[in-house]
């Protein structure tokens, strides 16, 4: 039987959208919902959660308007801490369904412990949205016990981006186990070019014995910064390399289906 898939995690861009100050990476090229659609049917991709990124910070136009109308596709936004109830509202109207929290690039981390953010926490949580974390491995204990704390449904990218040298040993990765304990968090095991092939399938399975039913596949197309290095098959691949058979329904398909789709 052909597998079912669903991605977790795309991006679409044109080239002339404004970047932020700084941005991580600096986009002069296009990578539109066409394309992405067109690269979607070309794998046998049934649906997507295309993923805010992070050069545009909250100018989420391009975004919403890729996936407004489109019943196969989701997608998660940028926002300010002081984002109105009613300007959330429209989104989800539109498709939305989460918002991503580019912390990676952030040094100080924001206190999420302060009434701004915590006025945002709930607003997802009254939403059923999610939290999309992007941050590197060993600073996740700077803000998951927050996260946690909040209520809201937390989903951390790729991997959790473990310290490679300290690699499932690194405490922010061991945090990330013991969330998934307990029922609220989920992990894209996506990316794992940006990682290091050679380490994810000992991620990926530490992961999978802790919840089988939280981990989701995702792509990271179109490979910013690797885009020449990376082909969309060899996303689906290296996942199941490591992946056993009987987990493999789950990761590509049923988990992604019941946290965006349902």
């Amino acid at each position: 039987m052909t597998q079912r898939l669903i991605d977790a995690h795309a991006h679409v861009f044109l080239g002339d959208m404004p970047h932020v100050a700084n941005p991580r990476h600096r986009i002069d090229w296009d990578y539109t919902i066409e394309q992405y659609l067109e690269t979607m049917d070309r794998h046998g991709v049934e649906r997507a959660a295309l993923a805010a990124a992070s050069p545009y910070g909250d100018y989420n136009d391009y975004m919403i308007a890729s996936v407004r109308g489109r019943p196969r596709l989701r997608c998660t936004v940028i926002v300010k801490p002081g984002v109105e109830r009613y300007t959330l509202d429209a989104m989800k109207r539109d498709n939305v369904v989460g918002v991503r929290l580019p912390y990676i690039n952030l040094d100080p981390l924001p206190e999420l412990t302060d009434f701004k953010y915590q006025r945002l926490l709930r607003r997802f949580r009254d939403l059923d949205w999610h939290v999309h974390l992007h941050l590197d491995g060993p600073r996740l204990p700077l803000v998951m016990p927050a996260l946690e704390a909040s209520g809201v449904k937390l989903v951390v990218d790729h991997y959790g981006r473990p310290d490679p040298k300290l690699g499932v040993n690194c405490a922010g990765f061991q945090m990330l186990l013991r969330a998934l304990q307990k029922g609220n968090t989920w992990v894209k095991v996506s990316a794992g070019y940006r990682l290091g092939r050679e380490r994810v399938a000992a991620y990926g399975l530490a992961l999978l014995k802790e919840a089988p039913e939280r981990l989701l596949w995702a792509s990271d197309c179109p490979f910013v910064g690797h885009e020449k290095e990376v082909t969309y098959q060899e996303t689906i691949d290296d996942v199941l390399a490591w992946l056993p058979a009987g987990a493999r329904d789950r990761v590509f398909w049923q988990n992604a289906e019941k946290l965006y789709f349902n």
